[in-house]
């Protein structure tokens, strides 16, 4: 999509399971930020989320699917760490994607929308 197709406006893909789980942007952006600390409590301070917080995120993605997203090990000596999996790595990718898909097949109607808006 072009850089000013959408302007300021933002579309996110939220995917809402049957049993009231969803997967969206929050939880997205966690696993990014997992990848880069390679920590659960990192990736909430970047996100200015409490170790609490994030880790039940990471909790409730890794029981949304018969695969784990992220696999986490406790502090000890060598202290504790976390990396997204391989088959979080591809839901990241699919994710990512699927949000490119969306944007592009909604671009027409974003310059529309921005062409309309109001300039105050």
């Amino acid at each position: 999509m072009s850089s000013n197709a959408k302007g300021d406006l933002q579309t996110y893909v939220r995917i809402d399971f049957p049993d009231k789980e969803r997967l969206g942007p929050g939880k997205m952006q966690l696993l990014e930020h997992i990848r880069e600390t390679g920590s659960i409590s990192a990736a909430g301070r970047a996100m200015d989320m409490s170790y609490r917080r994030a880790w039940l995120l990471v909790s409730a993605m890794n029981t949304m699917f018969a695969a784990p997203v992220v696999d986490s090990q406790r502090g000890g000596a060598q202290g504790g760490g976390a990396v997204v999996t391989e088959f979080g790595e591809e839901l990241l990718r699919r994710y990512r994607n699927m949000q490119a898909k969306v944007d592009t097949a909604l671009e027409s109607d974003f310059e529309w929308i921005n062409r309309n808006r109001s300039s105050h």
